[in-house]
Protein backbone atom coordinates (compact mmCIF):
# COMPACT_ATOMS: atom_id res chain seq x y z
CA UNK A 1 0.00 0.00 0.00
CA UNK A 2 1.30 3.68 -0.45
CA UNK A 3 2.01 5.82 2.47
CA UNK A 4 -0.69 7.33 4.37
CA UNK A 5 -0.56 11.01 2.98
CA UNK A 6 -1.63 13.31 6.27
CA UNK A 7 -2.55 16.63 6.84
CA UNK A 8 -2.22 17.25 10.96
CA UNK A 9 -4.17 20.39 12.45
CA UNK A 10 -2.99 21.78 15.77
CA UNK A 11 -4.03 24.38 17.94
CA UNK A 12 -0.54 24.31 20.08
CA UNK A 13 2.55 22.85 20.95
CA UNK A 14 1.97 19.87 18.68
CA UNK A 15 3.51 17.11 20.65
CA UNK A 16 1.38 14.42 19.30
CA UNK A 17 2.51 16.12 15.88
CA UNK A 18 5.92 15.34 16.80
CA UNK A 19 5.20 11.59 17.75
CA UNK A 20 4.01 11.30 14.69
CA UNK A 21 6.96 13.14 12.44
CA UNK A 22 9.64 10.97 14.67
CA UNK A 23 7.85 7.66 13.54
CA UNK A 24 8.10 8.53 10.13
CA UNK A 25 11.18 9.26 10.43
CA UNK A 26 12.42 6.18 12.38
CA UNK A 27 10.18 3.70 9.47
CA UNK A 28 7.64 3.42 12.57
CA UNK A 29 4.73 4.46 10.77
CA UNK A 30 4.79 4.63 6.74
CA UNK A 31 3.32 7.96 6.28
CA UNK A 32 3.95 11.28 5.03
CA UNK A 33 2.55 14.49 6.67
CA UNK A 34 2.11 16.65 3.75
CA UNK A 35 0.69 19.48 5.82
CA UNK A 36 0.21 21.15 9.16
CA UNK A 37 -2.68 23.18 9.59
CA UNK A 38 -2.98 25.68 12.58
CA UNK A 39 -5.91 27.57 13.20
CA UNK A 40 -3.17 30.18 15.82
CA UNK A 41 -0.11 31.72 14.24
CA UNK A 42 3.04 31.18 16.12
CA UNK A 43 2.44 28.08 17.83
CA UNK A 44 4.76 25.55 18.78
CA UNK A 45 3.83 22.89 16.61
CA UNK A 46 4.22 24.97 13.57
CA UNK A 47 7.68 25.33 14.25
CA UNK A 48 7.98 21.72 14.92
CA UNK A 49 6.45 20.89 11.59
CA UNK A 50 9.12 23.63 10.08
CA UNK A 51 11.99 22.18 11.86
CA UNK A 52 11.04 19.13 9.87
CA UNK A 53 10.68 20.79 6.83
CA UNK A 54 6.98 20.06 6.37
CA UNK A 55 4.95 22.77 4.87
CA UNK A 56 2.56 24.27 6.95
CA UNK A 57 -0.62 26.86 6.74
CA UNK A 58 -1.92 28.83 8.92
CA UNK A 59 -5.80 30.05 9.19
CA UNK A 60 -6.98 31.72 12.29
CA UNK A 61 -10.38 31.22 12.32
CA UNK A 62 -11.25 34.91 13.52
CA UNK A 63 -10.83 35.84 10.04
CA UNK A 64 -13.68 33.74 8.96
CA UNK A 65 -17.47 34.35 9.53
CA UNK A 66 -18.55 31.76 10.20
CA UNK A 67 -17.58 27.73 11.01
CA UNK A 68 -18.34 26.71 7.90
CA UNK A 69 -16.15 29.29 6.09
CA UNK A 70 -13.01 28.10 8.12
CA UNK A 71 -13.95 24.29 7.28
CA UNK A 72 -13.98 24.79 3.89
CA UNK A 73 -10.61 27.17 3.56
CA UNK A 74 -9.22 24.54 5.54
CA UNK A 75 -10.67 21.55 3.43
CA UNK A 76 -8.83 23.41 0.18
CA UNK A 77 -5.76 23.55 1.81
CA UNK A 78 -5.52 20.10 2.58
CA UNK A 79 -6.80 18.96 -1.01
CA UNK A 80 -3.92 21.16 -2.80
CA UNK A 81 -1.78 19.84 -0.67
CA UNK A 82 -2.72 16.07 -1.68
CA UNK A 83 -3.80 15.00 1.88
CA UNK A 84 -5.78 11.71 1.92
CA UNK A 85 -6.20 11.09 5.79
CA UNK A 86 -6.82 14.18 8.59
CA UNK A 87 -5.16 14.26 12.20
CA UNK A 88 -6.42 16.27 14.86
CA UNK A 89 -3.23 16.57 16.74
CA UNK A 90 -4.44 19.35 19.77
CA UNK A 91 -6.67 20.68 17.22
CA UNK A 92 -9.12 23.36 19.74
CA UNK A 93 -12.13 23.65 17.13
CA UNK A 94 -15.28 21.50 16.25
CA UNK A 95 -15.37 20.35 12.66
CA UNK A 96 -18.50 20.93 10.54
CA UNK A 97 -20.13 18.91 8.07
CA UNK A 98 -18.12 21.04 5.26
CA UNK A 99 -15.22 19.65 6.23
CA UNK A 100 -16.34 15.68 6.77
CA UNK A 101 -18.01 15.31 4.05
CA UNK A 102 -14.82 16.35 2.52
CA UNK A 103 -12.89 13.36 4.07
CA UNK A 104 -15.25 10.32 5.19
CA UNK A 105 -14.10 8.07 7.94
CA UNK A 106 -11.08 9.75 7.43
CA UNK A 107 -10.96 12.24 10.12
CA UNK A 108 -8.77 10.50 13.04
CA UNK A 109 -8.91 12.13 16.29
CA UNK A 110 -6.88 11.70 20.07
CA UNK A 111 -9.10 12.04 23.27
CA UNK A 112 -7.33 12.05 26.77
CA UNK A 113 -10.11 9.63 28.10
CA UNK A 114 -11.12 6.16 27.80
CA UNK A 115 -14.48 7.36 25.83
CA UNK A 116 -17.67 8.11 25.56
CA UNK A 117 -16.62 8.45 29.53
CA UNK A 118 -15.53 12.61 29.23
CA UNK A 119 -16.08 13.84 26.07
CA UNK A 120 -15.06 17.42 25.57
CA UNK A 121 -12.87 19.93 26.87
CA UNK A 122 -10.51 19.47 29.88
CA UNK A 123 -11.01 15.56 30.05
CA UNK A 124 -8.46 15.39 32.67
CA UNK A 125 -9.73 17.56 34.96
CA UNK A 126 -13.40 16.01 34.58
CA UNK A 127 -11.63 12.40 35.59
CA UNK A 128 -10.51 13.84 38.88
CA UNK A 129 -13.51 15.58 39.56
CA UNK A 130 -15.28 12.14 39.33
CA UNK A 131 -12.72 10.45 41.48
CA UNK A 132 -12.44 8.01 38.75
CA UNK A 133 -9.30 5.65 39.36
CA UNK A 134 -8.50 4.46 35.52
CA UNK A 135 -8.85 6.78 33.20
CA UNK A 136 -6.27 7.28 29.46
CA UNK A 137 -6.85 7.96 25.96
CA UNK A 138 -8.80 7.07 22.84
CA UNK A 139 -8.06 7.30 18.84
CA UNK A 140 -11.23 7.54 17.30
CA UNK A 141 -12.71 8.76 13.62
CA UNK A 142 -14.65 11.74 14.05
CA UNK A 143 -18.08 12.34 12.94
CA UNK A 144 -20.75 15.03 13.76
CA UNK A 145 -20.96 14.58 17.35
CA UNK A 146 -18.12 16.16 20.31
CA UNK A 147 -16.17 13.03 20.70
CA UNK A 148 -18.85 10.14 19.70
CA UNK A 149 -16.95 8.73 16.20
CA UNK A 150 -15.86 5.38 15.92
CA UNK A 151 -13.22 4.23 18.46
CA UNK A 152 -10.17 2.81 16.79
CA UNK A 153 -7.91 2.51 20.08
CA UNK A 154 -7.90 3.05 23.68
CA UNK A 155 -5.04 2.75 26.46
CA UNK A 156 -5.79 2.86 30.23
CA UNK A 157 -3.91 5.02 32.36
CA UNK A 158 -4.33 5.02 36.54
CA UNK A 159 -5.16 7.53 38.31
CA UNK A 160 -2.61 7.80 40.87
CA UNK A 161 -3.35 9.13 44.50
CA UNK A 162 -1.64 12.68 44.50
CA UNK A 163 -2.16 13.69 40.91
CA UNK A 164 -3.66 16.87 40.14
CA UNK A 165 -4.50 18.03 36.49
CA UNK A 166 -0.58 18.59 35.41
CA UNK A 167 0.75 15.12 36.49
CA UNK A 168 -2.30 12.99 35.34
CA UNK A 169 -2.32 14.88 31.90
CA UNK A 170 1.54 14.27 31.44
CA UNK A 171 0.70 10.49 32.21
CA UNK A 172 -1.98 10.49 29.60
CA UNK A 173 0.41 12.33 26.84
CA UNK A 174 2.41 9.73 26.92
CA UNK A 175 -0.07 7.00 25.74
CA UNK A 176 -1.48 9.42 23.49
CA UNK A 177 1.67 9.86 21.91
CA UNK A 178 2.30 5.38 21.43
CA UNK A 179 -1.40 5.32 20.50
CA UNK A 180 -1.92 7.53 17.90
CA UNK A 181 0.94 6.21 16.23
CA UNK A 182 -0.10 2.74 16.23
CA UNK A 183 -3.76 3.48 15.41
CA UNK A 184 -1.99 5.51 12.14
CA UNK A 185 0.19 2.71 11.68
CA UNK A 186 -2.83 -0.04 11.71
CA UNK A 187 -4.47 2.05 8.80
CA UNK A 188 -1.43 2.47 6.94
CA UNK A 189 -1.39 -1.29 6.83
CA UNK A 190 -4.33 -1.82 5.44
CA UNK A 191 -6.18 -2.92 8.52
CA UNK A 192 -9.04 -0.76 9.34
CA UNK A 193 -12.72 -1.97 8.79
CA UNK A 194 -15.46 0.87 8.89
CA UNK A 195 -19.25 -0.75 9.30
CA UNK A 196 -22.47 1.37 8.74
CA UNK A 197 -24.51 1.63 11.54
CA UNK A 198 -27.03 -1.36 11.77
CA UNK A 199 -29.98 0.86 11.90
CA UNK A 200 -31.18 4.57 10.89
CA UNK A 201 -29.70 6.81 13.54
CA UNK A 202 -27.13 4.27 14.66
CA UNK A 203 -23.39 4.86 15.20
CA UNK A 204 -20.69 3.51 12.68
CA UNK A 205 -18.36 0.98 14.03
CA UNK A 206 -14.35 0.49 13.42
CA UNK A 207 -12.64 -2.46 13.78
CA UNK A 208 -8.57 -3.36 13.23
CA UNK A 209 -8.55 -6.22 11.37
CA UNK A 210 -6.30 -8.90 13.40
CA UNK A 211 -6.54 -7.02 17.11
CA UNK A 212 -8.77 -8.24 19.38
CA UNK A 213 -10.13 -5.72 21.33
CA UNK A 214 -10.21 -2.10 21.59
CA UNK A 215 -7.72 -1.92 23.81
CA UNK A 216 -5.27 -2.74 21.66
CA UNK A 217 -2.51 -0.90 22.27
CA UNK A 218 -2.66 -2.56 25.99
CA UNK A 219 -2.07 -5.53 24.31
CA UNK A 220 1.25 -4.97 23.41
CA UNK A 221 2.68 -3.26 26.50
CA UNK A 222 0.50 0.19 26.25
CA UNK A 223 2.89 1.68 29.48
CA UNK A 224 5.69 1.65 27.59
CA UNK A 225 6.66 5.59 25.89
CA UNK A 226 6.69 6.15 22.82
CA UNK A 227 9.44 4.41 20.07
CA UNK A 228 10.35 1.92 23.31
CA UNK A 229 8.11 -0.94 21.61
CA UNK A 230 5.14 1.15 20.41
Amino acid sequence: MPPLDLGVLISGRGSNLQAILDAIAAGRLDARVRLVLSNRPGVEGLARAERAGVPTCVLPHKDFPDRDGFDAAAVAALREAGVTWVVLAGFMRLLTTTFLDAFPHRVVNIHPSLLPSFPGVDAQQQALDHGVRITGCTVHLVDAGTDTGPILAQAAVPVLDGDDHDTLAARILVQEHALLVRALSWIAEGRLQVSPPAAPGGRARATIAGVDTALGLAQVRALEPAGEGA
